[in-house]
């Protein structure tokens, strides 16, 4: 799968993804870091990867905005460290069904998540 890191996402992740065999775009250190929100994702949707970010507002708006994409993964945490949020993008990439991913929005929590589907 292809997958891209939102600017606040943890570098540290890219290198975890590239090892379970998955190809990985961070927009950092591009000419488009920086941008608004709806161009990242449209950039996303143009390297047609899964979205990752810990920014909550993607859970509500990318249903509004966009009636079809490669698929959100937004994860909030009481404690957004680069462990943790790196240990539940790997609970879901061990209980998503990435390969039908798409139109999917998952926000995941502490100790829940909750799914938005076309």
């Amino acid at each position: 799968m292809r997958f891209f890191l939102d600017e606040n996402f943890p570098k540290t992740v890219a290198k975890l993804l590239i090892e379970n065999g998955h190809d990985v775009f961070d927009i950092r250190g591009t000419s488009n870091e920086g941008a608004d929100d709806g161009d990242i994702f449209q950039i996303a949707q143009k390297e047609k990867a899964i979205f990752l970010t810990t920014d909550k507002d993607y859970f509500h708006t990318i249903p509004h905005l966009f009636e079809s994409h490669c698929g959100v993964i937004v994860i909030t945490l009481r404690k957004p460290n680069r462990k943790n949020i790196s240990d539940k993008l790997m609970w879901a990439l061990n209980h998503v069904d990435l390969l039908n991913f798409t139109g999917k929005i998952i926000l995941l929590r502490d100790s829940t998540y909750v799914t938005f589907e076309r």
